[in-house]
């Protein structure tokens, strides 16, 4: 009987001990990517606040593109985890994969990051706002709570689309939020990469992220957010494309909660790399199916 009594009050302490334990902090992913964004530009870019991000955590400027060194296909192997020869989309603007998806997901596109929080978090605030309209073909829109393509009209639609994450931080404390700028594509394309323009353009983005880092800490949400800042390729001359390293090789930082300061690491990383980290911060299971590699040498164990 004493034994039975001693029993049942250890398993009340123990209730009253979960019941009175704080709840885990909610883990936020801010996820920026920069369109055309070559790694060739960050000995010369003045960045101050993404410079900082890269000081705080952990960085790559070897991370490759997949072939071709266009956007569609480098965003899809990006949010999807594996090369175009699986997820199927080849080509700078495809909508519908080329080559049949290995597999399908029951929305019926390849397997996202996205739709692997949305599985395991069904009330999970997934969101992202995108300045170019094939982005929205390779993220699983299905996935998303909120989604929206900025309107063209807008004068500056960079700054546009900074206000509209502004908002949606303040707003919503996102789990996963995904802000896609089409810049400095657009002026590598007009001005040049490695010109006076493209540097310009990539100093307003910096701007533009230390807005959005602002954002997070109005939130409320800062101390338990990584902040992912990375691109789809770079360039050369006027173009991308094809196989040179100015073409292939964009940054990848990361900072913020449970990342190591550990500045650049050395490590090979591929664009499809990026799904994987993303996963691995939030706990998610890859599918079988992926080949992305975590990198987990960059997190706080």
């Amino acid at each position: 009987m004493k034994k039975c009594f001693l029993t049942i009050i250890s398993i009340a302490i123990s209730l009253l001990f979960f019941a009175c334990s704080p709840k885990p902090e909610q883990q936020h992913v801010i996820f920026i990517g920069l369109d055309g964004w070559g790694s060739y530009c960050m000995s010369k870019a003045e960045m101050p606040n993404t410079k900082q991000l890269m000081e705080n955590g952990a960085y790559n400027l070897k991370k490759r593109s997949v072939l071709p060194s266009s956007s569609a296909v480098n965003w899809a192997s990006m949010f999807m985890g594996v090369c175009p020869e699986l997820h199927g989309y080849t080509t700078w603007g495809s909508k519908t994969p080329e080559i049949p998806s290995r597999v399908l997901n029951k929305n019926g596109i390849f397997p996202t990051v996205f739709q692997l929080l949305r599985e395991q978090s069904p009330d999970a605030e997934i969101g992202c706002v995108y300045e170019w309209e094939g982005i929205k073909y390779v993220i699983d829109t299905l996935s998303f709570s909120y989604h929206e393509l900025v309107p063209a009209y807008y004068v500056n639609k960079n700054a546009a689309t900074c206000q509209m994450a502004e908002k949606y931080i303040t707003d919503k404390k996102p789990d996963i939020f995904a802000i896609i700028f089409d810049e400095p594509d657009q002026r590598g394309h007009s001005a040049g990469h490695d010109s006076d323009g493209y540097y310009e353009k990539v100093k307003q983005l910096d701007g533009y992220i230390g807005k959005i880092i602002q954002a997070t800490k109005e939130a409320g949400i800062y101390d338990n957010t990584i902040f992912i800042v990375t691109g789809d390729h770079g360039g050369i001359k006027n173009g991308h494309g094809g196989k040179t390293l100015m073409e292939l090789e964009s940054p990848f930082i990361i900072s913020g909660k449970n990342i190591k300061k550990m500045g650049e690491f050395k490590e090979s990383m591929m664009q499809f790399d990026i799904a994987s980290v993303v996963a691995y911060a939030f706990g998610l299971k890859q599918p079988q199916v992926w080949i992305g590699r975590p990198m987990e040498q960059i997190f706080e164990k």
